[in-house]
């Protein structure tokens, strides 16, 4: 079980009030709206859920959790391996853009805080990352909690179901009722989305969601953009 502090730096790193940038991304999402593949409740909310199952769960937050353990370790060998992955494995330049954007910007949040962010800081300036990425650097703020991993990764979870909440809300556009329907159902995703990450291995963990990246590099040239990806 958590402590009072573990768990309020989980809730501090799943807020949309921490200034790395998360609002400004759609993943592609603006990209279907445009194509009229999200256009309603009904094709947002499975949209959503099939992207948080076939990709974050495989990918970004499977290496969030194999990174949570590396920090606490001091194994910088394998978070230097698994920033690698993470920036060899982005299909579209937005989506590299976006985990090298967030990920300095947590490095800059950890720097502002002082003594407090210094534990973080310190960390990833000593890994020598170049650039850290949003699910390594992210690891190194929750590493830094005595949240267990599972607990940790949660927050990670929902933090990204948040933002991408909004930016349905935003891009579609839907009401912020239909927006609570649409964070329900991906909050019933996220144990099963946990259950996957966990589970997977080096030889397991992927990044390969064809139509998403196809949207995504299309949005790179969209007429009339709301969000950076």
């Amino acid at each position: 079980m958590a402590t009072d502090a573990a768990l309020l730096r989980t809730l501090w790193l799943a807020s949309p009030a921490l200034p790395v940038g998360g609002f400004s991304y759609s993943e592609g999402l603006e990209a279907a709206v445009d194509a009229g593949r999200v256009h309603d409740e009904a094709s947002a909310g499975p949209w959503l859920v099939d992207q948080l199952l076939l990709g974050p769960a495989r990918s970004d937050l499977a290496v969030a959790a194999q990174a949570i353990t590396a920090w606490r370790v001091h194994d910088l060998d394998r978070v230097r391996e698994l920033n690698a992955w993470v920036l060899h494995t982005r299909e579209t330049s937005e989506l590299r853009l976006q985990a090298e954007q967030m990920g300095k910007s947590l490095q800059a949040w950890a720097q502002s805080l002082g003594a407090f962010g210094a534990p973080v800081l310190q960390a990833l300036q000593a890994a020598r990352l170049e650039p850290p990425t949003w699910p390594v650097a992210s690891a190194c703020a929750a590493a830094h909690g005595d949240a267990p991993v599972r607990e940790a990764l949660v927050g990670l979870a929902f933090g990204w179901a948040e933002n991408m909440v909004q930016a349905a809300i935003k891009a579609v556009p839907l009401g912020q009722g239909t927006g609570q329907r649409l964070l329900a159902q991906l909050a019933q995703a996220i144990p099963a989305a946990m259950d996957e990450a966990l589970a997977l291995g080096d030889d397991q963990r992927q990044a390969f969601t064809p139509m998403l990246a196809i949207l995504s590099a299309r949005h790179e040239t969209q007429y009339s953009r709301l969000f950076r990806s």
